[in-house]
This record gives C-alpha cells, structure tokens and sequence, in this order.
C-alpha cells in the first residue's frame, strides 16, 4: 500500500500538470500600450495558406498562429495625429510577422492595411523552396471594421485574400482607439456572424432593389500586363460593374457602372503560378482587381479572382468593398486564347458582380504578344446552334418540296400511253 504522504504528492503534481496545461492553452490578448494604457487590444486566432514554388512546383503549407507569438514593441504604435496610425505587430518562429494598421473617421474605425511576412528559408514549413529569404503579401481590403468606442467581434471564420496567402481568422476580438485602456462591453458584429432574426420587421413598401438606369455598353479596350520582354496577360474587353447597396436614406438600390478605359490605368505582375491586371480610376478612388490562376494538372488557365474597392457617396456606408478568390471563368488551355463575343455576368458576391463583354482574353504563356488559338465558350456555342439549325429546318424543308414535287410529276404521267 503506498504511503499517505507519497499519494498526496502524486495528487498534487497531477494537480499542477492540470494546471500548465489549462495556462498554455489559453489564448493570449495582444496589446500596444502608451504609457501603461492600451491602446489597440486583439485577441484572436488565425491561420495562413500559403503558395510556393518548391522545385518539384507548386505547392501550399499552412501555418498556425502559435500560442507563443507575442507584440513588437517598436514596431507597434498607438499612432500620432497627422503623422502615423495605430498599428499592431504580431512576430512569431523564425521570420514571421503579422502587422495591422487602423484608420478611423467620425464614426468608426477599420484595418486600413494588413500584412503578412514569411520566410521561405525556414524548412520546416517550406520544404524545398526554389527561393529563401523573407517575402511580404498586403492586403488593402478587409473588413474588420467597428464603430468608435466598440470592439470588433466576430465568432465565426473570415478570410482575407492576398496574392499568395489566405489569413484565416477565428473568435475574433480586435479594438483599437481604446478610450478606457481595454475592450469596451458594446460591440460591433462581423457579416459572418449576422443572422436572420426570428420576428420579421413590418414590411416595406418595396422589398426588391430598385434598379438604376442601364447605361449603354461600355468601351472595348485591350490590356496588357508584361514582365521584362514577355507578356502574361493580352486581354480585350469591354467591363460593367453592377454594386447593390443601402442608400443613406435606408433604401437599397442598384447602379451599373462602366469602366471607362480612356480614364483608366492598367498595371499588373506577373509570376509562375498568378497573373494579376489592376485597374485604378481617374482619382483612384475605384479599384478592380482580377486574378488569372493556373492549373497544372489540366495545363489551364481561368479568371480565379475579382476585388473591387470603390466610394459610393450616396451609401450608408461610402466604403464599399468586394472580393472573391474562389471563381472558375474564362478557362482555356495554356498557350490558347478564351474569347467570347456573348456579354457574360460573373458574380463576384451577393451584392457585386460584374458584366464581361467582347472578351478575348489569354494569360501566362503569349507567343509573339499575339492571341493563340481560340476556344469558343459556351454561349457562342449555343448562338451558333440555332442559324445552324435554322438553315438545316429550311433545307430538309427544300428537300421535302422537291422529293414531293417529283413524286407527283411522275405520278402525272402514270395515266399515259405511248403512241
């Protein structure tokens, strides 16, 4: 029988292993401070995918944000007026850091930039990667956004899109202009977590969006995205952009935009795996990105992503913002071109999509900065089908008014004889 004394020393060693435990799975809040008082407060967890070119090709590796990652103090900042903005940097491993910078108007605040930095020479997440060294993705569009005075709160997942990486977040709690030095009792909910409510509100007098005039079809212009002496990306086509959104007057409407390309710049970046056209108004107050992605398997390239960023006085909320990294539009074959002369309606979220027109579009591989051979899509197919079809129906119906015709010819000359 053991002793009394050695079982209660077992009890509380067990008690104390509990206990570290408990303490090293609890999340950690990160906090930026002057003198003494936070300012920024975060607690959150979150996960990055990212792409790399290893030298057996593409691939992807997904890393958690560790339980140990801590705030850099010098790097991090409560902002001044005029001259800086709050930001908060998380580092963690070897080489990463994740940086979130804030802005804030009369009303509310939001992450204006969020950025994240890796290091491709670390082994035990990029086995065999063809470069080494730290590279850094920025995103410009998220929306982790909250009124003055309350915190951001979001319990379900949310995802920002850059070129390489996809941050995951989850259970998130971020504030920042902190005004009593921690997280206020009053929150602001993320999209994802909205839900419908069980008692419907009285009905409105319209529960549809009412439409705006549909102006005339925009411009054709052809784009080109090179890197050095070879070009990735020949595009022609004509864009129209159909945004729904709540009025200040709390009606929702929905307005078609064209984009003019004679007020319109086009730059873009070319690598192995993503060709990216960017396309930025007369005062770069509308942003539209598209994403050409490659698949390996199939030897194909297609449209895999559309962001828009945009400024709609008359809305509720003037920051409008849009964003999808997960279509599969205008394919073809690598080394082929896709057009189409049919306008197709790509949707890019419930409340953005956008009108293609005329589009004749080729990515990654483009001999001679000329279009290759041309694969048809599908609505040409289908257009073609019918004055085919058509002009088969009026041929067989030639063919039968013959066939008949003949028949009682011969049939007219039966009740004759020979003299």
């Amino acid at each position: 029988m053991a002793a009394p004394g050695g079982a209660r020393r077992w009890q509380l060693v067990l008690l104390l292993l509990v206990l570290a435990g408990l303490t090293h799975g609890a999340s950690s809040i990160f906090e930026v401070k002057n003198n003494e008082t936070a300012c920024i407060m975060a607690d959150f967890s979150a996960a990055f995918l990212v792409n790399y070119e290893s030298k057996s090709g593409l691939k992807n590796v997904t890393i958690d944000l560790p339980s140990d990652a801590k705030v850099v103090d010098n790097s991090s900042s409560c902002g001044k007026e005029n001259t800086s903005v709050p930001s908060l940097v998380i580092a963690f491993g070897r080489g990463y850091t994740l940086t979130l910078n804030f802005t804030r108007n009369a009303t509310r605040y939001n992450v204006q930039m969020l950025s994240f930095t890796y290091n491709l020479s670390d082994s035990s997440h990029f086995l065999n990667a063809s470069s080494k060294g730290t590279k850094t993705e920025v995103s410009l569009l998220t929306d982790i956004k909250a009124d003055i005075d309350k915190k951001y709160r979001c319990m379900s997942h949310s995802q920002i899109h850059m070129d390489k990486v996809t941050v995951t977040f989850h259970d998130t709690t971020i504030q920042a202009y902190l005004s009593h030095g921690n997280f206020s009792k009053e929150e602001t909910r993320c999209k994802q977590d909205e839900t419908t409510p069980t008692t419907a509100p009285s009905p409105k007098p319209t529960t549809t969006p009412s439409p705006s005039p549909v102006p005339q079809n925009p411009l054709v212009h052809k784009y080109n995205v090179s890197s050095g002496n070879e070009t990735c990306l020949l595009a022609s086509m004509a864009l129209q952009l159909n945004i729904t959104y709540e009025r200040k007057t709390n009606g929702t409407v929905t307005k078609v935009f064209n984009i003019n390309p004679n007020v319109t710049k086009a730059v873009g970046s070319c690598s192995p795996s993503l060709v990216t056209l960017e396309l930025y108004s007369e005062n770069n107050t509308t942003v539209l990105l598209f994403r050409f992605g490659l698949n390996t398997t199939s030897n194909q390239f297609f449209l895999q992503g559309i962001q828009l960023t945009t400024t709609l006085s008359d809305a509720k909320d003037p920051a409008f913002k849009a964003a999808n990294e997960s279509l599969r539009a205008l394919q073809a074959t690598v080394g082929n071109s896709y057009k189409c002369n049919a306008e197709e309606s790509i949707q890019v979220t419930q409340a953005f999509s956008v009108n293609i027109f005329s589009v004749w579009v080729q990515a990654f591989k483009v001999e001679g900065n000329e279009f290759g051979s041309v694969e048809e899509c599908q609505l040409d197919e289908n257009n073609m089908l019918i004055p085919i079809a058509v002009g088969g129906a009026l041929a067989g119906l030639v063919l039968i008014v013959l066939i008949a015709y003949l028949i009682g010819r011969k049939r007219s000359h039966a009740g004759y004889q020979t003299i």
